[in-house]
C-alpha cells in the first residue's frame, strides 16, 4: 500500500521551505510521496491576502514539478466549507483505498491539535507528522507532545516527528517584499517567481 502525506496550506505563495520540507519526508522514509493540498478560500473567513486558489494552486504544481515524490492536490476545492481534516481525510480514504494517508503539520498546529474537529478519531486512525516551527521547539522523538497538547496517553496509530531544520523561507515576508517592490526570488522556484511576476501579484 502506498504510504501518501497529505501536507495541507494555503501556499499563499508556495516556497522552497515547502518543497524542502515535504521532500524531507519522503527521504527520511516516513512516506513514498507527499500531496500538497492546497486549501481553498473560506467565504466566511474572507482574507484580502489570499490569492485565489486556482493561482495558488497552478504555484504548486509548478514548485512541485521537478519532484517525482510530489503532487500539489486540489482535492478540498469541491468540499462545503468551512471543511474539516477528518472529513478529508475520510474522503481520501473512499476515493483512494489503495493508499494509507498520513497528516503532515507544523508544531503550531500539533499545539492547539486537541481542539480541532474529532481530533481523537484523526489520532486512531492516522499517522501523523510533526515538524518543528520555531527555535523553541518543545516537540523531541521521545515526547512528541508539546506541553500545550495534553495528547500523552491517546491511543493513536503513530506520532512522528520531522528532524527537519528550520529554514527561513516565509510566504509572509514574500508578499512583504513584494508589496514593497523588492524581490523575493531567492525564496521561490524560478517558474514560482515568473508566474507571479506575470501576473503581477501581491502587489499594493
Amino acid at each position: 500500500m502506498l504510504r501518501t502525506g497529505i501536507f495541507g496550506g494555503t501556499f499563499n505563495p508556495i516556497h522552497l521551505g515547502h518543497t524542502a520540507l515535504a521532500t524531507s519526508v519522503c527521504e527520511q522514509g516516513l512516506v513514498d510521496e507527499v500531496w500538497l493540498m492546497v486549501s481553498p478560500q473560506n467565504p466566511f473567513k474572507q482574507n484580502l491576502e489570499l490569492l485565489d486558489e486556482d493561482m495558488r494552486l497552478a504555484m504548486t504544481r509548478l514548485a512541485v514539478a521537478p519532484y517525482p515524490m510530489l503532487q500539489a492536490c486540489d482535492f478540498e476545492f469541491n468540499f462545503p466549507r468551512p471543511s474539516y481534516t477528518y472529513h478529508t481525510l475520510q474522503a481520501l480514504r473512499a476515493a483512494y483505498p489503495d493508499r494509507e494517508f498520513s497528516l503532515i503539520i507544523g508544531e503550531d498546529n500539533w499545539d492547539s491539535f486537541h481542539r480541532w474537529y474529532r481530533s481523537d478519531d484523526i489520532l486512531r486512525e492516522t499517522p501523523i507528522v510533526v515538524y518543528p516551527r520555531g527555535v523553541d521547539s518543545q516537540i523531541t522523538n521521545h515526547n512528541p507532545s508539546s506541553p500545550s497538547a495534553p495528547l500523552e496517553g491517546e491511543q493513536r496509530v503513530g506520532v512522528q516527528v520531522l528532524d527537519f531544520p528550520l529554514l527561513p523561507y516565509s510566504s509572509t515576508e514574500i508578499r512583504t517584499l513584494l508589496a514593497a517592490g523588492e524581490d523575493a526570488g531567492h525564496m521561490l522556484h524560478p517558474d514560482v517567481a515568473q508566474y507571479i511576476h506575470r501576473h503581477n501579484l501581491y502587489k499594493q
